[in-house]
């Protein structure tokens, strides 16, 4: 149970107690509202996280001046409980033991907030609102339904389809009813000279018993696709108002005015600026066109109980009228979004809303003394005075400056509406001294303590700023990037600055064009920076005389050593891209010598690149020295520019598995930057390379297998990538490595291929397995990738694989079924095994003599093995069958080629026949025979033969690739 908190000074000034949150356990009394045992008097925590739970659901509150402000969203099975505070609060006991329908807790960081998750178990389900200053969520596990909040669609229609309307006069007023099926949301308010009802439900309206309206008239309804809208003329005079019992919804025109209450509208600076309204049950925003005027606005229906909007509020996006329930929202641009989510209504542009800052409802502060910093023209400006300690010295300025801060801090922790000048104050005089760290503490304090200053621009800006400056790029580009600082020129200076810093150079120079007119007023030293920075984008873009006026800016501004030294460097780089080389090189050496890794880098960065295109630095010195700038620098431009030349020298040297651990290395942790699609463009080219292009032919096929399978990530999608896998798959079968190259072509099959092109993979490898004797995994390769429309030939080829399959598993009869009438010459080779398997071996040889063609012709070059073989099956079957007619034709015609046959002794054998052993002779006495003309291994040759052509695998490679022993590789990356 938490206590009360205690009141002294000292404790509402601490950061930490102000941002720690409090939890409380307790039960929930009924099936409504929870009863808390944190005492009503008691003082909250910034955020008090309550917890209450009866038996059908748990209910958890988020009090406190912060927790009220937290913020509820759902992300499929993930609830996120977004809380303005830096410091998480202490959620052990809920992690821990986790309420039912959750099935676990965890909390995050992110920027300026910490976020509640909570994973549903399966089956749960939430309802979220606000109620008594809290935010709550209800948690309902699997098996309890929560509220019906409205109806669902036609649900609410009467049975007879209109909703009937009842009009009660009274001496001054006029009461409408309006009786529907079932609770529908609602929306009603005054524009001019007319009343609004807006339904969030399509349903004619039944207007008989409201023919005499009293003083309004003329009430004009229309149905659009998912609401319904009724405009009513009426005085302006006369107030409105609206209640609603169970489905019956009565809205009065006339008599007292009825106070309003229940919508609050806040400010949301969190990312682009945005109003939120706290509207408990908002169903739907609705826009409409009025008829009289021709304008366009937005109705936000809620459901009962009432709540309404009593002010009006103008802003340059939008205006807020006031309502008698719901929300209603006039605006003049075409980009204003609307969203209701839950109990919350959020109003943004895709830029974000203009509106005032939040110091302007605060209160006024006193005159500040004249030695006080200055407010600047921009909110992100740095004026060079702020730095100034006069004569008394920085401790004791700081000293005063700290304690006005303090003290204008602790009359905010009872005023919310306090000046905070004081502290302005010091966060400038921080930032002109160049103490970052110590500005961006103050403003984190600052929006810890008062969540609205976070749409302060001056706030953002010079957060932003400090940021920058420490060398938090990312964050600070979250501040600039803020909806207060749109259009701000300060702003985009600093956007262009951070642009070159991440390598994005026309994004660099439209920003630093747009900041222009507040350049000059920045202390020198930042605008020789930004000078340098604006000139090395104007060099990457190809702005060279733009570059020569930046730099003479850069160079006439009194800054310190090290940014004179940054604009020397970016002039060597223009002398190298106008080819004074010469010039170039004695700038860069100069620079190199600097003590300062992050001017020196790109500076020897340089050296390198020119003395290579020289000729003066071998690739391999010119490697050892990359190796070493890699980690000397990190995390911008320059380590990308280092990364990029040291891959490229390796591409180059055919040392292709150093070139893509470099690359990929660095794309992991340099994604976010703009240099770094090139990168991944290097990266894929380089595999590319190796694996489309032949490059990967210089390595042996199990260094190529372990190449691809280190960097399978960067196999493209498409036609491309299914090449790579079946040229190196070519390349193992080549080495017999089978199994390993059916791993690859199933993995294409299984996972990424579709219709034809799977097919033609599949067909592939059905062939790989089939020569690996695995005629079962054959059969459902090709099974499983069937599809219609397939080219004839490829068609041929799969038919006489599965016959194959089939007659490996001595299906014969099946085999010669599927082969049916083709006489495709791979479905004769098929046919003509499955025969001789079976022992039919006249027609077997009548196949492979016909096979054989007109081959016996062509005396001069000698039988390769496969046509050996088919010349000695023939042979042999011819005798078997006791065809001497067919033996003695076969004989004749390859007489011939006994001399030079690679099996002269079975070929002879095979052409005289039987020479008188006619009645004695059987298959067995061929066994030996026939087992040296084995068509199993020509088949395989061919097929060998026949993917090496289909792959490009007899062509010229690109940069073949070398293997570099580790150990080597190790040395060279050490030398230097």
């Amino acid at each position: 149970m938490a206590r009360a908190r205690s009141r002294t000074a000292i404790g509402r000034t601490t950061v930490a107690l102000g941002a720690a949150g409090t939890i409380a356990f307790a039960p929930i009394a009924g099936a409504v509202a929870p009863v808390m045992a944190q005492e009503a008097e008691a003082a909250l925590d910034p955020i008090t996280i309550r917890v209450g739970a009866n038996d059908g659901f748990t209910r958890i509150e988020f009090a406190g001046v912060v927790g009220a402000r937290s913020r509820i969203r759902r992300e499929g099975q993930a609830v996120v409980v977004r809380i303005g505070s830096t410091a998480a609060p202490d959620v052990s006991r809920l992690k821990v033991d986790p309420p039912p329908g959750v099935a676990k807790v965890e909390t995050r960081a992110v920027i300026d907030a910490t976020e509640l998750v909570l994973t549903l178990a399966e089956g749960g389900d939430i309802r979220s609102g606000t109620a008594d200053g809290a935010v709550w969520l209800n948690l309902y596990p699997a098996g309890e339904t929560p509220p019906v909040v409205a109806a669902a669609p036609g649900a609410a229609v009467p049975a007879g389809g209109t909703v009937p309307v009842t009009a009660t006069k009274g001496a001054d007023r006029v009461s409408l009813s309006f009786g529907w099926a079932a609770p529908v949301g609602a929306a009603i308010f005054r524009r001019g000279d007319a009343v609004w009802i807006v339904f969030d439900t399509a349903a004619r309206m039944n207007m008989a018993a409201a023919r005499d309206l009293g003083p309004a008239a003329d009430a004009r309804w229309a149905v659009g696709p998912d609401y319904t809208a009724m405009r009513i003329s009426a005085p302006a005079e006369l107030a409105v108002s609206a209640s609603a019992e169970g489905a019956e919804w009565t809205v009065t025109i006339g008599g007292p005015s009825a106070a309003a209450s229940g919508i609050a509208v806040d400010r949301d600076d969190r990312a682009e600026t945005a109003l939120v309204a706290r509207m408990a049950g908002a169903t739907r925003t609705v826009w409409l066109t009025d008829p009289m005027v021709g304008d366009r606005f937005a109705a936000v229906t809620a459901m009962a109980p009432g709540k309404a909007f009593a002010d009006r509020r103008r802003s340059v996006d939008l205006t807020l009228l006031p309502t008698a329930h719901g929300l209603a929202v006039e605006t003049a641009t075409d980009d204003l979004m609307i969203r209701a989510e839950g109990d919350l209504v959020t109003l943004s542009r895709p830029k974000g809303l203009i509106l005032s800052p939040p110091s302007m409802a605060l209160e006024a502060a006193e005159v500040a003394a004249p030695e006080t910093p200055r407010k600047a023209q921009f909110p992100a400006l740095i004026l060079p005075e702020w730095a100034h300690s006069g004569e008394e010295g920085f401790l004791v300025r700081h000293r005063k400056l700290q304690d006005a801060a303090a003290l204008e801090s602790i009359a905010a922790s009872d005023n919310p509406r306090s000046p905070i000048e004081a502290r302005l104050a010091l966060i400038r005089f921080l930032v002109g001294s160049g103490l970052g760290f110590e500005a961006i503490g103050v403003v984190n304090a600052m929006f810890a303590q008062t969540p609205s200053l976070q749409g302060e621009p001056e706030l953002r800006g010079l957060r932003g700023a400090a940021r920058a400056s420490i060398g938090r790029l990312e964050d600070a580009a979250l501040d600039f990037s803020a909806g207060s600082l749109a259009g701000d020129p300060s702003t985009r200076v600093w956007q262009g600055w951070l642009a070159t810093e991440q390598g994005d150079w026309a994004g660099a120079r439209q920003a630093f064009a747009a900041g222009a007119a507040a350049i000059d007023d920045f202390p020198p030293e930042w605008r020789a920076r930004f000078g340098a920075a604006h000139a090395m984008a104007a060099l990457e873009t190809g702005d060279l005389n733009a570059a020569r006026a930046l730099l003479a800016y850069s160079f006439s501004q009194d800054a310190p050593a090290a940014d004179q030294l940054t604009a020397r460097l970016v002039q060597a780089r223009l002398f190298e891209l106008e080819g004074a080389t010469d010039r170039a090189l004695a700038v860069y050496k100069a620079v190199g010598r600097a003590p300062l890794d992050g001017i020196a880098t790109p500076a020897k960065l340089g050296v390198i690149r020119i003395e290579l295109a020289r000729g003066t630095l071998k690739p391999v010195d010119a490697a050892a020295q990359l190796e070493q700038l890699k980690w000397r620098w990190r995390g911008d431009a320059t380590e990308l520019s280092v990364i990029r030349t040291l891959g490229g020298l390796y591409t180059s040297q055919g040392r292709y598995r150093e070139a893509l651990d470099t690359l990929r290395g660095a794309g992991k942790r340099m994604g976010d930057l703009p240099g770094a699609s090139e990168l991944q463009a290097d990266l894929s080219n380089a595999f590319r390379a190796l694996f489309l292009d032949g490059a990967a032919d210089g390595l042996q096929p199990v260094q190529a297998l372990a190449l691809f399978y280190d960097f399978r990530d960067l196999t493209p999608v498409g036609a491309d990538g299914d090449e790579m896998v079946r040229r190196l798959a070519r390349r193992l079968v080549d080495v017999d490595l089978l199994d390993q190259a059916a791993e690859l072509l199933k993995y294409q099959v299984d996972n990424r291929l579709e219709g034809v092109a799977k097919a033609q993979v599949a067909t592939t490898l059905a062939t790989v397995l089939l020569m690996d004797r695995q005629p079962e995994p054959a059969l459902q390769a090709l099974w499983g990738s069937r599809t219609t429309l397939l080219p004839s030939a490829l068609n041929a080829e799969r038919r006489a694989l599965e016959a194959r399959a089939l007659m490996d598993l001595g299906r014969f009869d099946h085999a010669l079924e599927t082969l049916g009438d083709d006489r495709s010459p791979e479905a004769q080779q098929v046919r003509a095994e499955i025969l001789w398997k079976q022992q039919d071996w006249a027609a077997a040889a009548t196949l492979y003599e016909a096979r054989l063609g007109d081959r016996f012709r062509d005396t001069a070059t000698a039988l390769t093995a496969d046509e050996e073989s088919r010349v000695i099956r023939a042979g042999v079957g011819y005798s078997l069958a006791r065809d001497t007619t067919a033996l003695t034709r076969l004989s004749r015609n390859y007489e011939p080629f006994k001399a030079g046959a690679r099996s002269g002794a079975a070929l002879r054998i095979a052409l005289d026949g039987l020479n008188g052993m006619e009645g004695a002779a059987s298959a067995q006495d061929f066994a030996g025979l026939t087992a040296s003309a084995d068509t199993f291994t020509g088949w395989v040759a061919q097929m060998k033969t026949q993917l090496r052509e289909r792959t490009g695998g007899n062509r010229a490679a690109a940069t073949p690739a070398r293997p570099v022993p580790p150990a080597a590789a190790t040395g060279a990356a050490g030398q230097g």
